[in-house]
């Protein structure tokens, strides 16, 4: 196989454990696009080329392609960057360019206890359910600072405690919604079950809200933590791209490199 120039929408997990996977076993240079700072650090330390490190429009990533003589883009963006992905699909149908959606699976809930699990369609729904049915409390959001803002069209923020990244961004956007310093938990990846349980009693929090975000995003222990201390775990369902073809999609390393030995 030829050297690939790739560019990578990352910014997950998923991307850095790729772009690992791809310098250890491809001759290739990547560029990894990431919205923060951090994002692009980690995407550096696991050995991208070069990074950009802000969001960026449907033009810019059309530009960069056609500026470049990138040979495939991946998206490997979190399942709920929905818009990130709808735009991956677009860019590539009018780049013509080779594309590869890696996307962490679902998780199977066949072998858990979901009897504390309520689902809900959106972010603004999860806080209509708690209004609704969860009225006293204190709410644990470990759904990321982005969708804070439509769970507190619903409720209050005097029982609002979201775990975010403490950089700017995400500070800014606690700021600006008005949410007092002492209710922001700093956070650093996926919390363990033990993690869990102590921020529930520390905050004395009769919900929890999450995303289907599959094992790798730490669902597992924010399951089993709400089974343990019986309190309500809001999930909102992953979003379903309708432009994205399910022959693009891979899951895991192992479909990756199939998929990446038929493109090339």
């Amino acid at each position: 196989m030829k050297k690939l120039n790739i560019m990578l929408l990352g910014g997950t997990k998923d991307s850095t454990e790729l772009i690992k996977h791809l310098k250890a076993n491809y001759d290739t240079n990547i560029l990894t696009t990431t919205t923060t700072e951090y994002g692009s650090k980690l995407a550096l330390e696991a050995g991208s080329d070069e990074t950009i490190a802000r969001p960026l429009l449907k033009d810019e990533i059309i530009e960069l392609i056609n500026n470049s003589e990138f040979d495939l883009l991946i998206d490997a963006t979190h399942p709920f960057a929905e818009h990130i992905t709808h735009t991956s699909v677009s860019v590539s149908k009018i780049c013509e360019i080779a594309y590869i959606r890696f996307e962490r699976p679902s998780l199977n809930l066949d072998e858990f206890d979901t009897s504390h699990i309520i689902y809900a369609k959106s972010f603004e729904n999860a806080g209509e359910i708690i209004s609704k049915e969860i009225p006293d409390g204190n709410i644990l959001h470990f759904a990321g600072a982005n969708t804070m803002e439509d769970v507190l069209k619903n409720v209050s923020k005097e029982r609002f405690y979201p775990r975010v990244l403490k950089v700017p961004k995400s500070m800014e956007k606690c700021e600006k919604l008005g949410i007092e310093d002492d209710h922001i938990i700093a956070m650093k990846g996926a919390a363990s079950l033990k993690e869990n349980i102590d921020l529930i009693e520390k905050y004395d929090a009769s919900v929890m809200i999450t995303k289907e975000s599959g094992e790798i995003g730490g669902v597992i222990e924010k399951i089993e933590a709400a089974n343990q201390k019986d309190i309500s775990l809001i999930m909102i369902k992953r979003p379903v791209i309708e432009e994205l073809n399910k022959k693009d999609i891979v899951s895991n390393l192992d479909e990756f490199d199939k998929k990446l030995e038929s493109l090339f």
